[in-house]
Formats: structure tokens, C-alpha cells, sequence
């Protein structure tokens, strides 16, 4: 199987995000045509938020999508779809609740809220305008998908070729995906860093992307859970 080399890989995961990410922008642009200043005042709205994820997301799987056929090689093999044996996916839930309460604790103890603007702002929005929903659909799916086929799948095939790069891969490629978490504070970045290693590790465990998107899903539901009781029962 063919796979793209290291700069290649970066250039292709680059250009996947970036068009993802205008082609998104352009269209919330031109939904919003009469009220652009509103994309600048109420970047949290949870409704441009929930459109923008279900936009860009599937464009950024295409266009990866894309760049493994050009290498010609299975789409499968080479993104890592493949079923998570059940050991593996013990071990993964059970670390990922562990890791879950080990941050909460964590930011408890230091006196930092658990829930953060941007999702009590996106919640309450999205709420106001009835599209809870949709925006469960994109939180807890389309991100998750979409980020897991980029990082956990093309950029980890292109990056940790040998067992010797896996982690050095591992360090880079969670540090890339918390950059991109600018919503957030320091705190939450660095959460982000350390689900990403955890994200990391499993992906070279089990050889499987589907395996890590199941984890980023059930985190991102962890996190709707613990906003939707923030916002509802302690304002």
C-alpha cells in the first residue's frame, strides 16, 4: 500500500482542513448574508456552530477521502476502519472514564468550571432556537468523525510509520489538534492535548480509527451531558 510521505501527508491534511474550514465560513456567510455582523458578535451561537461542524466536516472527509484514492490504496485499510477488537475496546472505555474523572477532579480541585462559555453559550442558544438536535448530531458525530478520519487515521498513517515514530507521531499529532481547540482556555487546550494522547495510544493499541471515533464520540457526549445539567440545574 501506498502511503503519502510526511510532508505530503501534512500538506494533504492542511488542505483538507482549510477548504473544510472556508467552504463552511462561505456558507454560513451566505446564510447570514443580511446579518454578517452577527458571524462577529455571537461566534458561540450554538446554531452557527452546529451548522458550521455539519458543513465542514463531511467536506474535510472528502477531501481526505480524496487524497487516499490519489495514492491509490484501500480506504479502509489505509484510515484504519476496521472493528476494535473487545478487549481493546474494554480497556479504551474504561481508561476514558478514568481520564475523564481523574480532568474533572482536576479542575474541581483548582477551583475552574467544568462547563466552559463556549458550550454553555452554544447550548443555551442552540436551545433557544430548537436545535438541540442537531446540534447532539454534530457534536457528537460529525466533529468526532471528521477529526478522527484527519488525525487519528490519515495523519497517523502518514506520520508513524514504524514503532519507533508512533509516539513522537502521537505527541505531534495531539499537539495539532488542541491548537485547533481555540474556543477554549489554556486548561481546556492542555485537556484536549492529554484526550488526544490517550486518543493516540489506543489508535497504535488496536489499529482501529473506528475505535478512537467511538471514544471522541462518548467524550463529546460526556461533555453535552455535563452542559446541559449546568445550564438546566446549577446557572
Amino acid at each position: 500500500m501506498k502511503i503519502w510521505g510526511y510532508w505530503a501527508t501534512f500538506g494533504w491534511a492542511l488542505l483538507a482542513f482549510l477548504v473544510s474550514q472556508f467552504v463552511a465560513l462561505a456558507a454560513l456567510v451566505w446564510l447570514r448574508v443580511t446579518d454578517l455582523n452577527s458571524l462577529l458578535v455571537t461566534p458561540f451561537d450554538g446554531v452557527l456552530v452546529t451548522l458550521f461542524l455539519l458543513i465542514a466536516n463531511p467536506i474535510m472527509i472528502a477531501m481526505i477521502a480524496l487524497a487516499v484514492r490519489v495514492a491509490r490504496a484501500d480506504q479502509a485499510k489505509y484510515l484504519a476502519l476496521a472493528w476494535p477488537r473487545w478487549r481493546d475496546m474494554r480497556v479504551a472505555v474504561i481508561s476514558l472514564v478514568g481520564l475523564i474523572a481523574a480532568c474533572d477532579a482536576l479542575l474541581f480541585l483548582s477551583g475552574r468550571a467544568l462547563v466552559t462559555p463556549f458550550q454553555s453559550q452554544s447550548y443555551a442558544s442552540a436551545a433557544a432556537a430548537g436545535w438541540l438536535a442537531p446540534m447532539l448530531v454534530a457534536a457528537v458525530i460529525a466533529a468526532p468523525a471528521g477529526e478522527e478520519i484527519l488525525f487519528r487515521g490519515f495523519l497517523f498513517r502518514g506520520w508513524a510509520r514504524s514503532e519507533r515514530s508512533a509516539w513522537p507521531a502521537i505527541i505531534a499529532i495531539s499537539t495539532l489538534w488542541a491548537a485547533l481547540h481555540i474556543q477554549y482556555d489554556w486548561a481546556g487546550v492542555l485537556q484536549i492535548f492529554v484526550v488526544g494522547l490517550f486518543l493516540g495510544w489506543m489508535r497504535r493499541r488496536s489499529g482501529s480509527t473506528l475505535l478512537t471515533f467511538l471514544l471522541h464520540a462518548l467524550f463529546n457526549l460526556e461533555g453535552t451531558i455535563e452542559t446541559v445539567l449546568q445550564v438546566q440545574f446549577f446557572p
